[in-house]
């Protein structure tokens, strides 16, 4: 397996980046290279500091970095020697067979939009965010490529994200839900009543309707679809509410002494908990969509976070992701355009 991973982007680059390397190298065996592109000084410092010595790792000298305040489009025209933008070309060129990157999210999105084109059938890439769910894993799609989304966008989605649930995670027929503002067939606006119609159309998908975004935590379903806007949101607000639970729970559970010894005997059933809601164990979201693999990491991402998105990256490169949605789409393209 081949790697290329993006080690200046992200708040805390090139050291979880490289923290993360080492864990990856330590743990996968799989792992045939780790391009690590970037300021070379600056990586084989961090290297040094980390003792990160192994055969596999290849650096990628590059002279410029993607700040968080550039323009996506700008940045990866005009910045051409930029880390997500070499890392990006590795897998356009071959050399790689999938880039990670945690660093500015547009960038990251529209450098492999760009380079590597969209799949046949499909006319706009999405990031697809797992999500933890009582019954086991949710993938939120989009979850921030893109915005203003039009039906057949949605439908697309669908189908990637049904895709992915199936081959990624092993689920044989990955339950489908529209993300809207009420559970019953009218509900929405226009754009997801033009969905639901084209989804409930879809013989191919298991679509069970409507779902409000409380149902994305609780409900039985695999794959929740939505609008790029919509799903950044959602998430981002997600992750404040778990956060600020987090602290309201610690809060109150050392308050007092007696309260003090409740949370030890509890610790463990805590932690097992948290473990659940904890990003760093999900790694990163496959940019689904693209004529490549792409992973976009969180940007405070920690070293046991990029390590498993480096596993992320394995996964679906061997699950052959990008081939099953393309045969899956030209199902729906030989039966006739659902939305023309």
């Amino acid at each position: 397996m081949r790697i290329a991973l993006d080690a200046m982007g992200g708040d805390f680059a090139p050291r979880n980046m490289i923290g993360g390397a080492k864990m990856a190298l330590a743990q996968y065996g799989r792992i045939e290279t780790l391009f690590l592109t970037g300021d070379e000084e600056q990586l084989r410092a961090e290297m040094k500091r980390q003792q990160l010595q192994d055969p596999r790792v290849e650096i990628v000298h590059c002279t410029e970095v993607v700040g968080m305040t550039d323009s996506a489009v700008k940045a990866i025209r005009q910045k051409k020697d930029s880390s997500v933008s070499v890392a990006t070309d590795l897998v356009k060129s071959g050399r790689a067979q999938a880039v990670v990157s945690a660093g500015h999210t547009g960038a990251a999105v529209a450098g492999s939009m760009l380079k590597l084109r969209t799949l046949k059938g499909i006319d706009r890439a999405a990031i697809a965010t797992p999500f933890p769910n009582l019954h086991g894993t949710c993938l939120l799609i989009d979850a921030g490529a893109s915005v203003d989304s039009r039906p057949q966008h949605l439908f697309q989605q669908a189908v990637m994200g049904s895709v992915y649930m199936k081959h990624a995670f092993g689920i044989p027929n990955p339950v489908i839900g529209l993300m809207s503002n009420g559970e019953e067939e009218g509900k929405g606006n226009e754009v997801t009543k033009e969905t639901f119609g084209l989804l409930r159309a879809a013989k191919g998908l298991n679509f069970k309707g409507n779902v409000e975004g409380r149902d994305l935590a609780n409900a039985p379903i695999h794959v929740a679809v939505c609008d790029g806007f919509v799903g950044n949101i959602l998430l981002k607000g997600a992750e404040g509410t778990a956060k600020a639970m987090g602290a309201l729970m610690k809060q109150a559970l050392t308050a007092s002494p007696w309260r003090k010894i409740l949370a030890s005997l509890l610790k463990p059933a805590l932690k097992s908990a948290a473990d659940k809601l904890n990003y760093e164990h999900y790694g990163g979201s496959p940019l689904l969509g693209v004529n490549g693999v792409s992973i976009i990491a969180h940007g405070s991402s920690s070293p046991l976070a990029m390590k498993n998105a480096l596993r992320v990256a394995m996964e679906t490169v061997q699950s052959a992701v990008n081939a099953h949605i393309e045969e899956e789409m030209a199902q729906y393209e030989t039966k006739g355009s659902l939305w023309r």
